[in-house]
């Protein structure tokens, strides 16, 4: 396997972004490092970037979310952008979720040494937790999947009025317009492109913010949501 070069230290930034937390951040940036690289859940060639093109680029999708709401980070990986997310926002309720057990083995370990007590780890994927997770207010994703794609799992996990953040890269604007159709039938009511991160981060974080009505997943999943709310009550009167 190839050597992973050394972390660098953290920039100046990080220090304003993370506040009280910055130890912590520093902390999950050697976590990420060594034991991230180790077991396959970041690419070596990433540490030199650490900081810049991940710490600091999920951290700053704060700027998006409101106070105070529930958080499901979908296909959350080596917990980007959930945990820079996490140490930033303490008032958030944050869940991660991720279908394979090494990294949510990793993602639990992670949330046990930094002492967030208001993170949750599942282990499972998006389309399948319907009706297992409460629905949020807010779902984010990094690199997921296609807009399209990604909006179909995450898009049902929201609460009615809730929103999806997704950071995205340059072509944000062309994946839009391609999966407009596909956003519609999920019952998205309101799409939009934002730039975070002034000042912290060079270029700007690229947000995709997808924003449902009263029935998240449209049509398609009113059905499901309905059956699942019905096994949820049976279950809470045994």
């Amino acid at each position: 396997m190839e050597e992973a070069a050394e972390l660098p230290p953290a920039p100046e930034a990080a220090r304003a972004v993370f506040g009280d937390r910055f130890p912590e951040a520093v902390r999950y940036a050697e976590l990420l490092a060594d034991a991230g690289v180790k077991r396959g859940l970041i690419g070596p060639r990433e540490v030199p970037r650490l900081w810049e093109r991940h710490l600091l680029n999920c951290a700053v999708l704060s700027e998006a979310v409101p106070d105070g709401v529930s958080v499901c980070d979908v296909g959350s990986g080596a917990g980007l952008p959930g945990i820079p997310l996490a140490l930033v926002r303490p008032d958030l309720q944050i869940t991660l979720l991720e279908p394979l057990l090494r990294r949510t083995t990793f993602l639990q370990e992670v949330v046990e040494l930094l002492g967030l007590d208001h993170v949750t780890v599942v282990r499972g994927r998006a389309e399948e937790m319907l009706g297992k997770v409460e629905p949020v207010h807010v779902v984010t994703a990094r690199a997921v999947a296609p807009l399209d794609r990604l909006a179909g799992w995450g898009v049902p996990l929201l609460r009615p009025y809730g929103e999806m953040l997704a950071l995205k890269g340059d072509t944000a604007e062309e994946e839009l317009k391609g999966a407009r159709a596909a956003l519609s039938k999920l019952g998205v009511v309101r799409t939009s492109v934002l730039h975070v991160g002034e000042g912290v981060v060079d270029p700007l974080s690229t947000v995709v913010r997808v924003e449902v009505g009263e029935s998240p997943g449209g049509v398609r999943f009113a059905a499901k949501r309905a059956k699942a709310a019905r096994t949820t009550r049976s279950r809470r009167r045994r």
